[in-house]
């Protein structure tokens, strides 16, 4: 028997009784969480590959979510990927992505499928180069019909990343500036660091002090278009109003790195990436690596399934490295518990486990048994570093453990 649609992301997030708030809020975002989430992941790939540190040899596992750091990571030159997720829509752009990486004649067709996703072009390129080569679910997936009745692979066509959970925050977000009078795009135009610092604090800083930002924010709901749950809205807030803390994330990301150089800015002020020769990309779409993704995407392997299940289907000492995103803010005591004493069962010596969090401290200590973290160096100086210079700036804390000797 087929299980119940989205049943593991229901036991990932559920804690509380159905009919209280906290429960009732943990099933709205199940709810809004059965279809597309992220059209582009949120994790810096430049941090994740420097403090990854991965060798020909490293077989990695980590969350898939939209699928730019699992081809991106091919650049490292890795043994292998598995590429775990819960969601459905993300195990579909994943496939898509690395049989159109194998598929596609070249990479001026890849980047238009995949860098501009807005033209018809690629429509055409789906049904003669992708469509053939696709299995079954996934196929069903792209060309069947989403909640407002839209072929969902015509969103390469129209702008994919409009579209999904974070995209349609993304786009409301902006209708609300503009309501307000600010045209989030403005930042995009300016020529140095110092403009966009200009342009922040006089367009955009007033912006959260509205009483109507600081109530809307201030209600969990309002941040599931980011795949913020209830448990990690509580730990990203922590004694802060929340509006504080989006407004600090949003200064990092508009004032901390050169616009030229950051383009996951140019997706939260421009919703695409920038439409220029030399326009920052993810290392995936870059020319430079195309050949390497296109090469080496045989090495990914796609699974719709928890991650500590399939921790649980491994060997002992069999992983390398492990990539967890902000999964972790998710889980109650006893299942980190549980995803540990599974990662160090597998580890091989030197594995490494990087993830995020919505605060800024890990969230291990005191939580995870001192006799399964305390086989792990955490790698604290670099973690604050990898922190800062996290171009994504969503996250509180970017985290490094490695396994001791």
């Amino acid at each position: 028997m087929k299980p119940p649609r989205n049943r593991a992301v229901r036991s990932a997030v559920h804690r509380h009784d159905h009919l209280s708030k906290q429960g009732l809020l943990e099933r709205a975002f199940t709810f809004a969480f059965r279809g597309l989430v992220y059209a582009q992941i949120w994790e810096d790939p430049a941090v994740d590959l420097e403090a990854l540190a991965v060798t020909p040899d490293c077989h990695i596992v980590q969350i898939a979510s939209g699928g730019c750091n699992v081809l991106s990571y091919l650049t490292a030159d890795p043994k292998a990927i598995t590429a775990v997720d819960l969601n459905t829509a993300h195990i579909a752009l994943n496939k898509l992505k690395l049989v159109a990486a194998r598929e596609l004649p070249d990479y001026a067709a890849f980047h238009r499928f995949f860098g501009r996703a807005n033209t018809r072009e690629n429509i055409a390129a789906y049904r003669k180069h992708v469509r053939p080569h696709l299995d079954e679910t996934t196929r069903r997936y792209w060309e069947g019909r989403d909640i407002i009745g839209r072929r969902r692979i015509s969103g390469f066509a129209k702008g994919v990343y409009k579209r999904g959970l974070l995209g349609n925050f993304i786009g409301a977000a902006h209708f609300l500036a503009r309501i307000n009078g600010v045209n989030p795009k403005i930042i995009l135009r300016a020529s140095s660091m110092e403009e966009q610092r200009e342009i922040f604090d006089r367009d955009f800083a007033p912006f959260f002090d509205k009483a109507f930002v600081r109530w809307l924010t201030d209600q969990p709901a309002s941040l599931f278009g980011l795949g913020i749950p209830p448990a990690q809205y509580e730990a990203l807030a922590g004694d802060s109003k929340m509006a504080v803390v989006l407004r600090e994330r949003l200064e990092k990301l508009a004032c901390d790195f050169d616009l030229r150089e950051n383009y996951f800015a140019w997706q939260a002020f421009g919703r695409g990436y920038e439409d220029a020769p030399d326009a920052s990309l993810p290392p995936y779409l870059q020319q430079a690596n195309y050949e390497a993704v296109r090469a080496r995407a045989d090495r990914v392997e796609v699974r719709h399934a928890n991650f500590i299940d399939y921790l649980k289907s491994m060997p002992a000492q069999s992983l390398d490295r492990y990539v967890l995103l902000d999964a972790q803010d998710w889980m109650t005591d006893e299942i980190l518990t549980l995803l540990w004493t599974e990662i160090t069962r597998t580890a091989k010596p030197a594995a490494r486990v990087l993830f995020r969090t919505a605060g800024a401290p890990s969230i291990l200590p005191g939580r995870v048994p001192e006799p399964i973290l305390g086989q792990w160096d955490y790698r604290a100086e670099d973690s604050l570093d990898y922190t800062r210079r996290d171009r994504s700036s969503i996250y509180g804390g970017v985290h490094l453990y490695v396994l001791k000797d």
